[in-house]
């Protein structure tokens, strides 16, 4: 295929954009409904989705992939990943990018910024490196970064001047740093996300998005006992209103509070992905904590998180998924299944989880024109599958292909990339 030519040598090769490409006899997965549309043809020209149909009419010469038996549905968004810096040893960086990429992420919000992030996000744009679409948050705004609202302010203006995204927040910050931040950021057209020193403060500052389940635990005392139904209905109520959006990363959370046994996180699969030390300090800080927290306060957090997440859902908030990629357990791009899994089992329908990683991030980055649905006109971002994630949402990690911006990369290629990255650690 003459689109696979290879531009650039990292993990994955930088395959050159083809023509035409068709998805034949494929069910797609569209997004605009939780219907599939069965045996479809789906044209991808010059990175664009040119048509989804029965019988499209194909110039001669189209690269055909074979979707039989298979399920094509937009990129999935992972909105709350770290990535690793340029100064991080043996190329983690791009091994990072790479696992993402591979398991069909085409969206990335990175939450702590380094150096290299804003230059390898220029490639991409540029076609010079394979990584997904890249919304980068500067270096994190924390009580060890800043110390008085002036130094506060100033950072602001700094990250503004540098090209960040978005400002990334820190639960330490104090009142004043934290009001400091959001003023200037409103002055500077600077967008700020993050965690929160108070949860109710940051609602009424509409704080864009409030990130991981472990900022409702002061409001809602999640670790004394069942929340109250009333005060839950109203704080739901409060961040609908503000228009406040929410990023869970509950998975990370039950396994912070041990929900997930340890015998179950060290058999997954991903972890050849990570040096064989890490995976045994994961296993070590895992057994520290869980002997430091009281299993009926771990076990109220888990079930009441749960509840809040259901509340959430329920009062219409606008949820994003985001995984936390490159904590404890939490293997980029691998993440986004096991996330996945947590929010159906706090009671989500499989719709709107995938919803959370495809449509509401396009709203969210005001892209919704562009992204986040399989139509006529949008990016061609899209994933091959194996298996149906409406029947089950952990068939997004059965990924038979991924196609970025028209960019096609097979399983072939996807096995090749995490084949090295395996060897790099593990030999």
């Amino acid at each position: 295929m003459r689109f696979l030519r290879i531009l650039t040598c990292f993990l994955l090769a930088v395959p050159v954009l083809a023509d035409t490409v068709v998805f034949r006899n494929v069910n797609v997965v569209t997004m605009t409904s939780p219907k599939v549309l069965e045996k479809q043809s789906v044209v991808v020209q010059d990175g664009r989705i040119l048509s989804v149909s029965k019988n499209p009419k194909v110039a001669a010469g189209a690269t055909v992939i074979d979707g039989k038996g298979r399920y094509l549905m937009p990129g999935l968004a992972d909105m709350h990943v770290q990535i690793p810096g340029s100064e991080a040893k043996g190329g983690l960086m791009m091994d990072v990018l790479t696992m993402l990429v591979t398991n069909g992420v085409t969206t990335a919000r990175g939450m702590w910024g380094l150096p290299g992030h804003l230059e390898v996000r220029e490639k991409a744009k540029l076609g010079q490196v394979v990584a997904p679409n890249l919304v980068l948050a500067g270096p994190i705004f924390s009580s060890e970064t800043v110390v008085t609202p002036e130094e506060a302010a100033a950072r602001v203006r700094i990250q503004k001047k540098e090209g960040w995204d978005l400002l990334s927040l820190h639960f330490s910050l104090t009142r004043e740093q934290y009001d400091a931040v959001v003023k200037t950021a409103r002055e500077e057209g600077m967008r700020f996300a993050g965690q929160v020193p108070d949860l109710l403060h940051a609602i009424e500052m509409k704080q864009e998005t409030i990130d991981s389940m472990d900022m409702f635990n002061g409001a809602l005392q999640t670790p004394k006992g069942p929340v109250d139904d009333a005060k839950l209905a109203d704080l739901a109520k409060k961040i609908k209103d503000a228009g406040v959006w929410i990023v869970p990363t509950n998975a990370i959370t039950e396994i912070t509070f041990g929900a997930t046994p340890l015998q179950t996180l060290n058999a997954y699969p991903e972890n050849k992905y990570a040096p064989q030390a890490a995976v045994e300090f994961w296993t070590n800080s895992y057994n520290q904590r869980i002997a430091g927290i009281s299993r009926d306060q771990a076990a109220n957090v888990v079930a009441n998180n749960r509840r809040i997440i259901r509340a959430l859902h329920k009062a219409g908030v606008n949820l994003l998924l985001g995984t936390n990629a490159l904590e404890q357990y939490t293997q980029p791009g691998f993440s986004v299944a096991r996330e996945m899994t947590s929010l159906r089992t706090a009671g989500l329908p499989a719709y709107d989880i995938l919803r959370m990683a495809t449509v509401n991030p396009a709203i969210y980055l005001g892209k919704q024109d562009s992204v986040g649905t399989i139509e006529a006109g949008k990016r061609a971002d899209l994933v091959l599958l194996d298996g149906n994630p409406l029947a089950d949402v952990t068939n997004v990690s059965k990924v038979s292909g991924v196609m970025i911006g028209g960019h096609w990369i097979d399983r072939g290629q996807i096995d090749s990339a995490l084949k090295r990255v395996t060897e790099k650690y593990r030999h």
